[in-house]
Protein backbone atom coordinates (compact mmCIF):
# COMPACT_ATOMS: atom_id res chain seq x y z
CA UNK A 1 0.00 0.00 0.00
CA UNK A 2 1.45 3.55 -0.90
CA UNK A 3 0.62 6.16 1.50
CA UNK A 4 -0.27 8.38 -0.93
CA UNK A 5 -3.38 6.27 -1.96
CA UNK A 6 -4.97 6.87 1.78
CA UNK A 7 -6.77 10.08 2.18
CA UNK A 8 -5.90 12.48 4.78
CA UNK A 9 -9.15 12.72 5.52
CA UNK A 10 -12.59 11.10 6.87
CA UNK A 11 -16.22 11.32 8.07
CA UNK A 12 -16.01 9.89 11.51
CA UNK A 13 -19.64 10.01 13.08
CA UNK A 14 -20.47 13.66 12.34
CA UNK A 15 -16.76 14.93 12.20
CA UNK A 16 -14.39 15.53 8.94
CA UNK A 17 -11.43 14.13 10.43
CA UNK A 18 -7.72 15.09 9.08
CA UNK A 19 -4.61 12.84 9.64
CA UNK A 20 -0.95 14.62 10.01
CA UNK A 21 2.05 13.12 11.09
CA UNK A 22 2.76 13.73 14.99
CA UNK A 23 4.52 16.73 15.95
CA UNK A 24 6.53 17.74 19.01
CA UNK A 25 3.41 19.95 20.08
CA UNK A 26 1.30 17.07 20.10
CA UNK A 27 2.03 16.06 23.92
CA UNK A 28 -1.10 17.40 25.39
CA UNK A 29 -2.96 15.60 22.22
CA UNK A 30 -1.65 12.08 22.89
CA UNK A 31 -2.28 12.46 26.84
CA UNK A 32 -5.64 13.58 26.64
CA UNK A 33 -6.19 10.49 24.42
CA UNK A 34 -4.34 8.21 27.42
CA UNK A 35 -6.73 9.64 29.85
CA UNK A 36 -9.95 9.42 27.46
CA UNK A 37 -9.39 5.77 27.23
CA UNK A 38 -8.36 4.91 30.65
CA UNK A 39 -4.43 4.01 29.94
CA UNK A 40 -2.36 4.64 32.94
CA UNK A 41 0.52 6.56 30.82
CA UNK A 42 1.36 10.14 32.63
CA UNK A 43 2.84 13.15 30.47
CA UNK A 44 6.49 11.55 31.04
CA UNK A 45 5.64 8.48 29.56
CA UNK A 46 4.17 9.73 26.42
CA UNK A 47 7.33 12.11 26.20
CA UNK A 48 9.50 9.37 26.28
CA UNK A 49 7.43 7.53 23.50
CA UNK A 50 7.07 10.41 21.45
CA UNK A 51 11.07 10.61 21.55
CA UNK A 52 11.11 6.86 20.21
CA UNK A 53 8.72 6.65 17.63
CA UNK A 54 6.57 8.10 14.74
CA UNK A 55 3.02 7.98 13.78
CA UNK A 56 -0.47 10.31 13.53
CA UNK A 57 -3.25 12.38 14.71
CA UNK A 58 -6.72 12.24 13.59
CA UNK A 59 -7.98 16.15 14.32
CA UNK A 60 -12.16 17.25 13.89
CA UNK A 61 -12.04 20.77 12.36
CA UNK A 62 -12.28 22.35 15.78
CA UNK A 63 -8.55 20.81 16.49
CA UNK A 64 -10.29 17.92 18.93
CA UNK A 65 -8.27 14.91 19.09
CA UNK A 66 -10.21 11.75 17.72
CA UNK A 67 -7.13 9.08 17.20
CA UNK A 68 -4.01 8.41 17.78
CA UNK A 69 -1.68 5.23 16.16
CA UNK A 70 2.52 5.50 16.65
CA UNK A 71 5.50 3.10 15.00
CA UNK A 72 8.93 2.66 16.41
CA UNK A 73 11.41 1.56 13.88
CA UNK A 74 14.09 -0.85 15.52
CA UNK A 75 16.75 -2.12 12.90
CA UNK A 76 16.47 -2.10 9.02
CA UNK A 77 13.64 -4.71 9.09
CA UNK A 78 11.24 -4.14 12.26
CA UNK A 79 9.19 -1.81 13.46
CA UNK A 80 6.51 -1.90 16.77
CA UNK A 81 3.33 -0.35 16.10
CA UNK A 82 1.38 1.01 19.54
CA UNK A 83 -0.02 4.22 20.63
CA UNK A 84 -3.44 3.00 18.80
CA UNK A 85 -6.20 4.87 20.77
CA UNK A 86 -9.66 5.76 19.41
CA UNK A 87 -11.97 8.48 21.60
CA UNK A 88 -14.54 6.12 23.04
CA UNK A 89 -17.73 7.74 21.31
CA UNK A 90 -16.04 6.73 18.06
CA UNK A 91 -14.17 3.41 18.89
CA UNK A 92 -16.35 1.27 15.87
CA UNK A 93 -16.17 4.63 13.43
CA UNK A 94 -13.34 3.48 11.19
CA UNK A 95 -10.75 6.07 12.55
CA UNK A 96 -8.43 3.01 14.09
CA UNK A 97 -8.17 1.25 10.96
CA UNK A 98 -7.77 4.37 8.72
CA UNK A 99 -4.66 4.98 11.15
CA UNK A 100 -3.60 1.56 11.00
CA UNK A 101 -3.44 1.64 6.82
CA UNK A 102 -1.37 4.90 6.97
CA UNK A 103 1.59 3.29 9.40
CA UNK A 104 1.30 -0.08 7.45
CA UNK A 105 1.75 1.80 4.38
CA UNK A 106 5.16 3.51 6.47
CA UNK A 107 5.89 0.40 7.65
CA UNK A 108 5.93 -1.66 4.23
CA UNK A 109 8.63 -4.58 3.92
CA UNK A 110 9.33 -4.63 7.61
CA UNK A 111 8.16 -7.78 9.89
CA UNK A 112 5.67 -6.03 12.84
CA UNK A 113 4.64 -6.69 16.14
CA UNK A 114 1.76 -5.64 18.97
CA UNK A 115 -0.04 -5.93 21.52
CA UNK A 116 -3.84 -6.13 20.86
CA UNK A 117 -6.11 -5.26 23.90
CA UNK A 118 -9.45 -7.39 23.32
CA UNK A 119 -11.44 -4.24 22.32
CA UNK A 120 -8.79 -3.65 19.11
CA UNK A 121 -8.11 -7.86 18.40
CA UNK A 122 -10.38 -8.16 15.55
CA UNK A 123 -9.24 -5.02 13.68
CA UNK A 124 -5.41 -6.19 13.98
CA UNK A 125 -6.60 -9.49 12.77
CA UNK A 126 -8.50 -8.10 9.30
CA UNK A 127 -5.31 -6.22 8.69
CA UNK A 128 -3.62 -9.00 8.82
CA UNK A 129 -1.97 -9.89 11.87
CA UNK A 130 -1.37 -13.37 13.75
CA UNK A 131 -1.59 -13.95 17.09
CA UNK A 132 1.48 -15.01 18.76
CA UNK A 133 1.37 -15.23 22.76
CA UNK A 134 -0.57 -14.03 25.97
CA UNK A 135 0.98 -11.11 27.44
CA UNK A 136 -0.17 -11.12 31.33
CA UNK A 137 -0.32 -7.87 33.11
CA UNK A 138 0.07 -7.94 36.86
CA UNK A 139 0.59 -5.38 38.90
CA UNK A 140 -0.04 -4.01 42.87
CA UNK A 141 1.24 -2.49 46.42
CA UNK A 142 4.47 -4.66 47.43
CA UNK A 143 3.40 -7.01 50.16
CA UNK A 144 5.88 -7.11 53.30
CA UNK A 145 7.44 -10.04 54.10
CA UNK A 146 9.71 -13.27 52.61
CA UNK A 147 9.22 -14.29 48.79
CA UNK A 148 9.68 -17.51 47.77
CA UNK A 149 12.83 -19.21 47.89
CA UNK A 150 14.47 -18.57 44.53
CA UNK A 151 17.33 -20.57 43.31
CA UNK A 152 19.67 -19.29 40.13
CA UNK A 153 22.77 -20.49 38.80
CA UNK A 154 23.95 -16.92 38.22
CA UNK A 155 24.69 -14.21 41.03
CA UNK A 156 22.95 -11.03 40.78
CA UNK A 157 24.45 -7.58 41.35
CA UNK A 158 22.95 -3.70 40.69
CA UNK A 159 23.20 -3.03 36.96
CA UNK A 160 26.40 -0.91 35.82
CA UNK A 161 26.98 1.37 33.12
CA UNK A 162 29.59 -0.38 31.93
CA UNK A 163 27.15 -3.16 31.24
CA UNK A 164 25.32 -1.76 28.84
CA UNK A 165 26.33 -3.03 25.40
CA UNK A 166 26.29 -6.48 26.78
CA UNK A 167 22.99 -5.78 27.95
CA UNK A 168 21.80 -4.64 24.28
CA UNK A 169 22.90 -8.16 22.80
CA UNK A 170 21.64 -9.81 25.12
CA UNK A 171 18.28 -7.89 24.37
CA UNK A 172 18.72 -8.17 20.54
CA UNK A 173 18.39 -12.28 20.83
CA UNK A 174 16.03 -12.20 22.75
CA UNK A 175 13.33 -9.52 21.60
CA UNK A 176 14.75 -10.73 17.43
CA UNK A 177 15.40 -7.31 16.86
CA UNK A 178 18.36 -4.24 17.41
CA UNK A 179 16.77 -1.90 19.79
CA UNK A 180 19.44 0.23 20.39
CA UNK A 181 17.63 3.53 20.91
CA UNK A 182 15.04 2.51 22.96
CA UNK A 183 17.36 0.37 25.53
CA UNK A 184 19.34 3.66 25.56
CA UNK A 185 16.40 5.74 26.21
CA UNK A 186 15.36 2.71 28.85
CA UNK A 187 18.91 3.16 30.69
CA UNK A 188 18.96 6.92 31.26
CA UNK A 189 15.61 6.74 32.93
CA UNK A 190 16.18 3.15 34.93
CA UNK A 191 18.18 0.51 37.79
CA UNK A 192 18.54 -2.40 37.12
CA UNK A 193 19.90 -5.99 38.11
CA UNK A 194 22.33 -8.68 36.27
CA UNK A 195 22.89 -11.67 36.77
CA UNK A 196 26.64 -12.82 36.21
CA UNK A 197 28.53 -16.50 34.53
CA UNK A 198 31.87 -16.32 34.61
CA UNK A 199 32.24 -12.35 35.09
CA UNK A 200 29.88 -11.41 31.98
CA UNK A 201 25.99 -10.39 32.38
CA UNK A 202 24.14 -13.16 31.70
CA UNK A 203 20.75 -11.49 31.65
CA UNK A 204 19.16 -8.32 33.27
CA UNK A 205 16.37 -6.48 34.60
CA UNK A 206 15.37 -2.80 34.49
CA UNK A 207 12.45 -0.82 36.37
CA UNK A 208 11.64 2.88 35.75
CA UNK A 209 9.19 5.25 36.89
CA UNK A 210 5.59 4.84 34.77
CA UNK A 211 2.13 4.96 35.56
CA UNK A 212 0.91 4.78 39.11
CA UNK A 213 4.31 3.57 40.03
CA UNK A 214 7.00 1.76 38.76
CA UNK A 215 7.18 -0.86 36.02
CA UNK A 216 9.88 -3.70 36.29
CA UNK A 217 11.03 -4.49 32.35
CA UNK A 218 12.53 -5.52 30.03
CA UNK A 219 13.70 -8.34 31.89
CA UNK A 220 15.44 -10.97 29.51
CA UNK A 221 17.04 -14.31 31.16
CA UNK A 222 18.01 -17.69 30.07
CA UNK A 223 15.35 -19.57 32.15
CA UNK A 224 12.86 -18.75 35.05
CA UNK A 225 15.00 -19.38 37.80
CA UNK A 226 17.01 -16.71 36.65
CA UNK A 227 13.98 -13.97 36.07
CA UNK A 228 12.86 -14.43 39.47
CA UNK A 229 15.95 -13.84 40.79
CA UNK A 230 16.35 -11.13 38.73
CA UNK A 231 13.65 -9.23 39.77
CA UNK A 232 13.50 -10.27 43.69
CA UNK A 233 15.85 -7.69 44.37
CA UNK A 234 13.46 -5.11 42.80
CA UNK A 235 10.40 -6.15 44.10
CA UNK A 236 12.28 -5.83 48.00
CA UNK A 237 13.43 -2.26 47.31
CA UNK A 238 10.22 -1.28 46.35
CA UNK A 239 8.04 -2.60 49.52
CA UNK A 240 4.97 -0.71 49.67
CA UNK A 241 5.38 0.51 46.04
CA UNK A 242 3.04 0.26 43.26
CA UNK A 243 4.95 -1.91 40.64
CA UNK A 244 3.72 -3.90 37.60
CA UNK A 245 5.44 -6.06 35.35
CA UNK A 246 4.00 -7.47 31.68
CA UNK A 247 5.34 -11.10 31.22
CA UNK A 248 4.61 -14.06 28.29
CA UNK A 249 5.81 -16.57 31.42
CA UNK A 250 2.43 -18.58 32.90
CA UNK A 251 4.34 -21.05 34.89
CA UNK A 252 2.02 -21.76 38.40
CA UNK A 253 5.60 -20.70 39.70
CA UNK A 254 6.14 -17.83 38.64
CA UNK A 255 2.72 -16.85 39.15
CA UNK A 256 3.01 -17.90 42.72
CA UNK A 257 6.33 -15.80 43.45
CA UNK A 258 4.46 -12.90 41.80
CA UNK A 259 1.25 -13.33 44.19
CA UNK A 260 3.60 -14.00 47.05
CA UNK A 261 5.20 -10.34 46.51
CA UNK A 262 1.58 -8.77 45.48
CA UNK A 263 1.49 -8.66 41.83
CA UNK A 264 -2.12 -9.74 40.99
CA UNK A 265 -3.56 -10.42 38.07
CA UNK A 266 -4.99 -7.03 36.49
CA UNK A 267 -5.42 -7.85 32.68
CA UNK A 268 -4.25 -9.58 29.41
CA UNK A 269 -2.96 -8.36 25.84
CA UNK A 270 -2.34 -10.93 22.86
CA UNK A 271 1.02 -10.33 21.27
CA UNK A 272 0.49 -10.50 16.69
CA UNK A 273 2.44 -10.36 14.06
CA UNK A 274 2.45 -9.25 10.32
CA UNK A 275 5.02 -11.13 9.17
CA UNK A 276 7.88 -13.23 10.26
CA UNK A 277 8.07 -14.58 14.04
CA UNK A 278 11.41 -12.82 15.66
CA UNK A 279 13.30 -13.89 19.08
CA UNK A 280 12.46 -16.85 21.59
CA UNK A 281 14.23 -19.40 20.20
CA UNK A 282 17.85 -18.22 21.23
CA UNK A 283 19.98 -18.87 24.80
CA UNK A 284 18.16 -15.82 26.19
CA UNK A 285 14.12 -14.76 26.65
CA UNK A 286 11.72 -11.94 27.51
CA UNK A 287 10.14 -12.66 30.56
CA UNK A 288 9.02 -8.64 31.18
CA UNK A 289 8.25 -6.43 28.26
CA UNK A 290 9.80 -3.06 28.48
CA UNK A 291 6.06 -1.60 27.31
CA UNK A 292 3.54 -2.91 25.70
CA UNK A 293 4.29 -0.34 22.86
CA UNK A 294 7.88 -1.12 22.76
CA UNK A 295 7.82 -4.63 23.37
Amino acid sequence: MNPTDISTTQRVDAFVAAARPLESGDLHHLHQLCVGVSWPHRARDVTLLMSLGRGYLALDEIERVLASGMYFEMGEDFAMIGMMMTAPRLQTLGAGRWLLDRILADCGGRDLRLNATRAAYRLYESAGFVPVATIHQRQGIVREGPLPEVVSACPVRTLQASDQAALRALDQMAFGAERRAVLDALFAVSEGTVAVRDGAPAGFALIRDFGRGRVIGPVVAEDEAMATALIAPLLRRHVGQFLRIDTFCDSPTFFAFLDAAGLDAFDTVTQMRLGKQRGGDGPVRTFGLAAHTLG
